[in-house]
């Protein structure tokens, strides 16, 4: 072997100790930060508890709606980061109600704070009124003029109506096309008493319920306000009643 040749030889040498030396530091610290990060990385909130606790608070805010109440959840993401939690809190923010696509928030007081939320479908599968055939304009609405039909009401307008109670002997405030799902807003009460119908008033207080006569001034359906004037002239104002009183209360 040449001088050269021995010369290149140390050198590799020389430089492998120093390598192994610095894999060995390496792994030294690898198994160091395991011991330390280990088990809080592989600890992690359960996605089935998180998924209980918003499925029965789901419930509970949904009870005694009309109908089948159907709960679809999102599932929290089973790779989520969020520590264990001792006390995980159900709320619905702001604003909203249980009804159709909705968030939930959970919230987790203890042992740390956090803020997760899963996206839910509340569906309310019950029998709901459409108009049998064509309704005119300020048409008094019968029991032949309407029809159930069965489906989904968080995909309908709000305040579509489901009991035919609701409808029946209301007046028409527009036009209505059949099939079509019946909403509040679209009817009304008939009046309690017309202007210038006679009325009787019941004036009431402590102790005392005195009757008098008296001629409406406009038209007014039950527990609207409606002004009297009375057989002296005096004009007051009451509520009307179903029948065609009118209640003034001092």
């Amino acid at each position: 072997m040449n001088d050269q040749s021995k010369r290149a030889d140390l050198a590799r040498h020389a430089r492998f100790p120093r390598s192994r030396r610095h894999i060995r530091k390496a792994l030294a610290y690898a198994a160091l930060a395991a011991t330390v990060h280990g088990p809080t990385a592989h600890a992690q909130q359960s996605p089935e508890a998180v998924g209980s606790v918003v499925r029965a608070f789901l419930e509970r805010e949904t009870r005694g709606l009309p109908g089948q109440v159907s709960i679809t959840l999102s599932p929290l993401d089973a790779r989520n980061q969020l520590p264990p939690c001792a006390a995980l809190v159900p709320f619905l923010p702001g604003g909203t109600r249980a009804w159709g696509r909705i968030s939930v928030g959970v919230r987790c007081d203890s042992p740390v704070t956090w803020t997760a939320y899963l996206q839910a479908h509340i569906a309310v599968l019950a029998e709901h009124l459409i108009t049998k055939r064509p309704l005119r304009a300020a048409q008094i609405v019968g029991p032949d003029d309407l029809d159930l039909r069965h489906g989904d009401l968080t995909a309908l307008p709000d305040n579509t109506l489901t009991d035919a109670a609701q409808a029946i002997g209301h007046h028409t405030r527009h036009a209505i096309a059949a099939g079509v799902p019946l909403r509040g807003e679209m009817l009304r009460i008939p009046p309690a008493v017309q202007q210038g119908q006679p009325v009787q008033v019941i004036s009431t207080g402590t102790g005392f319920r005195v009757a008098s006569e008296g001629r409406a001034l406009n038209n007014a359906a039950p527990g609207e306000s409606v002004r009297v004037r009375m057989a002296n002239g005096q004009v007051v104002t009451g509520t009307a009643r179903a029948g065609g009183s009118v209640e003034v209360a001092f």
